[in-house]
């Protein structure tokens, strides 16, 4: 059995999974690492919690492929609620500052989203993993020290509002690696003028790879077993 590991998994696996809701991306990492009994386990860029998601993992010598696949393309799809801000940009912390977004239109809607398209400069979200002096700054941020981050450029190739259900509206964007859908939300609402927040995202494509693609978390630790358990 253990031959099998080396052959199957050192030499190297792309697994795609369907990250489930509430776990982080290393929880699916140390999940897979666990059951193969190898350390040499990483994923091709993490997402939130608060998330569904296309991970992508690599195995043994395929963890160099790790980088590659993380600067690809991205797509998502989710929801922007209106009319309330987070200091998280999502349902990581509460609602808050909440404001009339009566007066938002279709017409207005479409008309913000085009200033979001192509190449434009993004500040990234205080509560994320970004480090500052060897710290990431979301632990600053929650003892309510002031971070300042410096706008990043990204590039937004789609974004379009597929369903408007006041004051949600849902979404589907084609992005940059780097890009922040958080700050996108929250940029967003305070162009509207009414503020937003993320409240629903799923990363459906990285590259050519593709939600559709892959097994949920529970499938791809059944497949281990199999390929380890002839």
């Amino acid at each position: 059995m253990k031959e099998q590991i080396q052959t199957i998994f050192t030499e190297g696996q792309v697994l795609l999974v369907d990250k489930p809701l509430e776990w982080t991306s290393f929880d699916v990492v140390a999940k897979v690492r666990n059951t193969i009994k190898i350390k040499k386990v990483g994923h091709a860029g993490t997402l939130d919690p608060l998330a569904t998601e296309l991970l992508i993992l690599c195995t043994g010598k395929f963890t160099k492929k790790i980088n590659e696949y993380q600067a690809r393309e991205k797509e998502y799809t989710g929801t922007f609620t209106l009319g309330a801000v987070t200091p998280t940009y999502d349902l990581e912390s509460e609602p808050e500052q909440f404001a009339d977004f009566s007066f938002v239109t279709e017409e207005l809607i479409q008309q913000t989203l085009q200033q979001f398209i192509g190449e434009i400069q993004q500040v990234p979200p205080t509560h994320s993993a970004i480090k500052q002096n060897g710290k990431p700054v979301y632990l600053l941020a929650r003892k309510g020290v002031d971070v300042v981050l410096e706008p990043r450029t990204i590039t937004i190739k789609e974004f379009e509002i597929t369903k408007i259900e006041m004051p949600v509206l849902h979404f589907r964007v084609v992005c940059s690696t780097g890009t922040y859908i958080r700050s996108l939300a929250h940029d967003f609402g305070k162009a509207l003028g009414c503020g937003a927040y993320l409240s629903k995202l799923c990363r459906t494509r990285i590259g050519e790879f593709t939600l559709n693609e892959a097994r949920s978390l529970e499938q791809t630790l059944e497949w281990i077993k199999e390929q380890t358990h002839p």
